[in-house]
């Protein structure tokens, strides 16, 4: 048996239902994990408004950490014992214990604990593929990160100063703003407080940064463009505000010739060896204490209701983690 967590229309948090269901026995190619932490992000909430549709009824959660506790026929790789962790395109993390595909879980090295592991599958691959391959970071550049204190957020700044770069983290309040200082951000801007173009100009001497990185979406689109140097790339990647509303090309060539991106995570870890160099190098820089992931919130998975209305309103920080 597993308690899961489970919706059977979209809606607001009191859609989800904590319930008692039957878990099979892995099959080929399959192991059954007993999960210790679950990860909370803000697909999930995308998942159960139905911005982001999935078959009902059904589960929410796409990343989890804990003890394979069953190997099916034909695993390898994994033994019962190992530590894991995982992030699925499928729903269902939600859960005591799940069944998942071996090769898209990953062992969880000495050094990274289940709770960092959990909070940071989604997310910390989500910046590693930001500054590591959407626009590759180097030295010298100089980087925009809104919503710099979520979860996401706080791993991309620390992770882009490692890398060399001059981090400008804009956040919505002056708490997440020095929580982000804290955390290897070299200037800070409060939005809605400071125009935050004009502000950005003002750091880099007139020229604009070479990429900016958005989760936040519709209010801040625009915005976010016109911070860009002549041949810097937009990169929208979530939508906190709301849907990015549809735009004019001609809007990124007088703004100078921008390259604009709207990428998504599983397409860069869909071969499972490029799931586990990004695994390994996000748990290396982890373990090396080079990012620091912060749990700054756990609910017990029966609160997950209580978890995403903290979430949805802004209340959280860092990292949040669902104890089942």
């Amino acid at each position: 048996m597993t308690y899961a967590i489970r919706i059977y229309q979209h809606g607001g948090p009191e859609v989800l239902r904590l319930e008692q269901l039957e878990i099979p026995s892995p099959g080929p190619g399959e192991v059954r994990i007993r999960q210790t932490a679950v990860g909370l992000n803000f697909i999930d909430i995308y998942d159960r408004t139905g911005l982001y549709p999935v078959a009902l009824p059904g589960g929410l959660g796409r990343e989890a950490a804990g003890v394979v506790a069953e190997v099916g026929p034909g695993v390898r790789q994994l033994r019962e014992g190992d530590r894991v962790a995982y992030v699925h395109t499928s729903t269902g993390a939600y859960a005591s214990d799940r069944v998942m595909p071996a090769e898209r879980v990953v062992k969880v090295p000495d050094g990274v604990s289940d709770d960092e592991a959990a909070a940071a599958m989604l997310k910390g691959l989500t910046a590693w593929y930001l500054l590591r391959r959407t626009y590759r970071v180097r030295k010298g550049d100089t980087v925009v990160i809104l919503a710099a204190a979520g979860g996401v957020g706080l791993i991309a700044v620390q992770w882009a100063n490692h890398l060399g770069a001059q981090v400008i983290a804009v956040t919505g309040s002056g708490e997440k703003a020095e929580l982000a200082r804290e955390h290897g951000a070299h200037h800070t801007i409060l939005l809605g407080r400071a125009d935050l173009a004009a502000r950005v100009r003002e750091i880099t001497d007139g020229k604009g940064v070479p990429v900016v990185y958005d989760s936040v979406g519709k209010d801040t689109f625009f915005a976010s463009l016109d911070c860009l140097r002549p041949l810097g790339m937009m990169v929208t990647y979530g939508n906190a505000s709301g849907p990015v509303p549809p735009i004019a090309p001609l809007e990124l060539a007088k703004r100078g010739s921008l390259f604009l991106t709207r990428p998504t995570l599983f397409h860069y870890i869909a071969r499972r060896r490029d799931l586990v160099a990004a695994a390994r190098e996000l748990f290396g820089v982890i373990a090396a204490g080079a990012v620091k992931v912060r749990i700054g919130q756990r609910f017990p998975l029966s609160d997950a209701a209580v978890a995403h209305e903290a979430l949805e309103s802004r209340r959280t920080t860092g990292s949040t983690v669902l104890t089942p």
